[in-house]
């Protein structure tokens, strides 16, 4: 189960209506998560390093995020978070 990271266009950004989406803050912390539906998400600001058993993978603002259903990974926010997001 791959996570997909991309830096969108504000023409990609604006087309996905992201800025209705809810918004999700966290501070500098490490965590498990797991998710039960996809989980598209942009980081308004921050930087995290999500492990999960194919590796880690990195992301920070200006980053749009898919993460998988059923992936479960740990979470690590080096600075503190603020994300758009919405489930699919």
């Amino acid at each position: 189960m791959k996570i997909k990271v991309t830096t969108p266009t504000p023409e990609e950004t604006a087309k996905l209506d992201l800025y209705n989406w809810g918004v999700w803050e966290c501070g500098v912390s490490t965590f498990p998560w797991s998710y039960d539906a996809e989980e598209t998400c942009y980081i308004i600001d921050g930087h995290v390093t999500v492990e999960t058993t194919e590796g880690k993978v990195e992301f920070k603002k200006g980053d749009l995020v898919v993460f998988p259903k059923g992936l479960s990974c740990k979470w690590i926010v080096h600075k503190a978070v603020r994300k758009y997001y919405k489930f699919a």
